[in-house]
């Protein structure tokens, strides 16, 4: 092979050589004494190499990875589960403080997090509850549970600690627990009166003590539950033991908290939900701080509703007539006081329109204002009670509105003027009635009106001495 056929194979078939070297079929010297003819011929080497190789199939190999113990899918059994509750709680028998101690170890080998359910359905009635609230027959059970003890409140708050000790240590439980508690109050049909009694004094405790959320609660309004009066009677139980573990003032917190303040009164079924019928059964199970809360919540429920339909005539632009006469109407219907009323009436007055954010302006906008609804006002200031009242609002209002700190002095005065407010009530307001929201500005805006009204009343009763005389 000559070397200018060489050098053109090096350059024309590098790669080819490359292949050649690394797969071993033709040694270096046999390439290169490739006759001059191939070239020649334009002979394909590529053909050489195909003819002289074996194409093998691809195969898949790998090596076969072990699943972790951790990854595999573990059978849902709650039956061994339950067993070894069930067995744990017979040794520890009626000693609470055991029980505590022998679930707080069984936490480190068992799956509470996986059988939470399972867990509590046994500390509660003693082994695991079919749907409706009844034991499945054939599975263990113990006579160690909340439902068997004594019926006492006592007793329930020993059982509160050792669901409080559990929950503390696993903390992961606490959904669960909730979880449960409203399943239960769903199935109170379902379990004798006694333990429903246990159940509604053990809820009670908790709700105390903020080991679960007064949501639970809403398990209560079941319909069939309110039918049959079951919902009343368990609240009776929880609200009494509550009460005693805290106040009225916990129960009414945690209500308004969870928005079910307003609710208590769709414990009754709708021929019975009023709040006479709420007051007379819960006064008579000797509950009357929580008919007097739930009073107190209807009449401001009462007055929201009132605030709003107001709102809604003045938009309308109904006569002033129809208003005064629609709000005396709620007003007696309601036992709605005229001090109370006139708070909500000048609420509704300032609420209706949309005051201007510069304060040399909006003086001049609420003198115009209120001038118009004077009417209004008037209609529910007979009484020196009620103006003074008036005048706090005004005060608050002045206050918590920024732009208006330089006008209840102009407000006062045209309200004066306009019969809605009296000398006597102004003076008492000045002297000893105000409120403590911006009260060193306010007093020195009505210093000088003040000293006019008391000079103008001065000479009034020199004037009727004269006459007198």
């Amino acid at each position: 092979m000559s070397t200018s056929y060489q050098a053109c194979a090096a350059v024309v078939y590098p790669s080819l050589f490359t292949e050649f070297f690394w797969c071993g079929l033709f040694s270096c010297v046999a390439v290169f004494r490739v006759s001059s003819t191939v070239f020649e011929d334009n002979f394909d080497f590529g053909c050489i190499f195909m003819s002289n190789q074996k194409i093998q199939k691809p195969t898949l190999t790998g090596q076969r990875f072990k699943t972790r113990k951790r990854d595999e899918k573990k059978v849902f059994d709650p039956t061994q589960f339950q067993e070894t509750i069930v067995q744990g709680l017979n040794q520890t028998g009626s000693d609470l403080d055991a029980v505590a101690k022998f679930l707080d170890a069984s936490g480190a080998k068992l799956d509470y997090r996986r059988y939470a359910e399972t867990l509590f359905d046994i500390l509660v009635a003693g082994g695991m509850l079919a749907p409706g609230g009844t034991l499945s027959d054939d599975l263990t059970r113990t006579e160690f549970c909340l439902f068997t003890a004594q019926e006492d409140l006592e007793t329930m708050q020993a059982y509160a600690q050792v669901f409080n000790k559990l929950i503390r240590r696993y903390k992961y439980l606490e959904k669960g627990f909730e979880e449960e508690i409203k399943k239960l109050l769903l199935f109170l049909k379902g379990f004798t009166e006694s333990e429903r009694n246990k159940l509604a004094m053990l809820t009670g405790i908790l709700l105390a003590n903020g080991n679960i959320s007064a949501s639970i609660l809403n398990s209560l309004y079941n319909e069939n539950l309110v039918k049959e009066g079951v919902s009343a009677a368990f609240a009776v139980k929880l609200f009494k033991s509550w009460i005693h573990e805290k106040d009225i003032n916990s129960v009414a917190g945690s209500l308004r908290k969870v928005g079910m303040d307003n609710r208590l009164l769709e414990l009754f079924p709708a021929n019975k939900r009023s709040c006479e019928h709420f007051s007379k059964y819960f006064t008579d199970a000797g509950l009357k701080e929580l008919s007097d809360f739930a009073r107190n919540q209807q009449a401001i429920g009462s007055r929201k509703e009132l605030q709003k339909d107001l709102q809604e005539q003045m938009e309308r632009g109904d006569p002033f007539k129809d208003i005064i006469a629609s709000a005396r109407e709620e007003m007696k219907k309601n036992n709605i006081s005229e001090q109370t009323m006139i708070g909500i009436v000048w609420t509704s007055v300032m609420s209706y329109v949309e005051w201007n954010k510069k304060e040399e302006l909006v003086t001049e906008q609420a003198i115009k204002h209120l001038k118009q609804y004077s009417p209004l006002l008037k209609a529910f200031t007979s009484q020196g009670a009620s103006e003074i009242l008036l005048l706090v609002k005004m005060q608050e209002y002045c206050y918590d509105n920024i732009h208006f700190m330089n006008s209840f002095q102009k407000i006062v005065v045209l309200l004066y003027k306009a019969d809605v407010l009296s000398e006597e009530a102004i003076l008492k307001w000045y002297t000893e009635a105000h409120v403590a929201k911006g009260r060193s500005v306010f007093l020195e805006q009505m210093k000088k009106f003040v000293e006019w009204l008391k000079n103008a009343e001065e000479e009034s009763e020199s004037e009727e001495d004269e006459a007198a005389d």
